[in-house]
């Protein structure tokens, strides 16, 4: 790399700590940190990892490595619960679907591990170890459901009453925003991994543009949910999910179907004498008296 170019690198890679700082401090001032837990713990993630990597890769120790790909294994579990919990915090006034989307997750986070485990086994690349294969299987993984994510919510937000001055919704703007831009460098690059210099400095230029983005939203009052007519429609999905996980029981129709019977008999049927004097002496029996709170009742 040219003077230039190694200037313009670190001065990208040190501006990564000095917005995360900025972020946990405005988190923890206005009590974010407590409603986003994995996303405050995410950025903590990374400011430990630039403490522990930078001087690791500034002495150029051998051990930056092992120490680089360890808390990659961190930043990828976070990433991938900080899609559940902006998930649960936009679908948090309806229940029933929150609850479906935990379910979902929870087979999407096996099948990526499973994935993840296919991959490492079966790829033969000579530079890079089975664990590491793993790891980047997994994170770009993560990086296709954060765009994913990011689609959604431009898609269906105002069904889901969501303004996109929440912060719910800027997490996902940012990490959505990386994300593609990284999965386009990768597939420009195919087996580099972010190796090349140039493709290292687009990466974390975008980078800090998700950090720009996230500053902002955490910096802003987020508005109150929109109780838009289209809430309706949502709603209806939430009643039609919960009528199906929670049916009516089989005999709650019987009574119902009886009353309907008696009704289309007593009107087909001509009334016999007996039953004219027991419905007369029924109708004698009820005498309008006010009861306590102003509705008739029977003496």
């Amino acid at each position: 790399m040219s003077e230039r170019t190694t200037l313009l690198y670190y001065a990208l890679w040190i501006a990564h700590p000095v917005l995360q700082l900025g972020i946990a401090g405005l988190m923890v001032r206005r009590g974010l940190h407590r409603k986003f837990k994995f996303f405050f713990g995410y950025i903590l993630v990374q400011l430990a990892t630039f403490a522990v990597v930078f001087p690791a890769y500034w002495r150029s120790s051998s051990a930056v490595f092992y120490l680089y790909w360890g808390f990659e294994v961190l930043s990828v579990a976070f990433g991938f619960a900080v899609i559940h919990e902006v998930f649960v915090d936009v679908f948090r006034a309806f229940h029933t679907l929150r609850d479906l989307g935990t379910v979902l997750f929870k087979w999407a986070g096996l099948v990526m591990l499973l994935v993840a485990g296919v991959v490492s086994l079966s790829a033969n690349s000579p530079r890079l170890a089975p664990w590491i294969q793993a790891i980047i299987t997994s994170q770009r993984c993560v990086r296709i459901i954060q765009v994913g994510m990011i689609l959604f919510l431009l898609f269906f937000s105002t069904y889901l009453g969501v303004s996109r001055k929440q912060q719910s919704f800027g997490i996902a703007l940012g990490f959505g925003v990386f994300a593609m831009i990284e999965l386009i460098l990768i597939s420009s690059w195919i087996g580099k991994h972010l190796a090349d210099t140039w493709m290292g400095i687009v990466n974390m230029t975008a980078y800090n543009g998700s950090l720009g983005v996230w500053l902002c939203y955490v910096a802003m009052r987020a508005p109150a949910r929109d109780a838009a007519a289209n809430l309706l429609q949502t709603k209806r999905w939430e009643q039609s999910l919960s009528d199906i996980q929670h049916p009516l029981p089989a005999d709650s129709l019987i009574p119902m179907f009886e009353g309907m019977v008696d009704r289309a008999l007593s009107r087909t049927q001509p009334e016999t004498p007996l039953v004219r004097e027991k419905r007369e002496a029924t109708a004698q029996s009820w005498v309008p008296v006010t009861g306590q709170f102003g509705f008739p009742r029977m003496r």
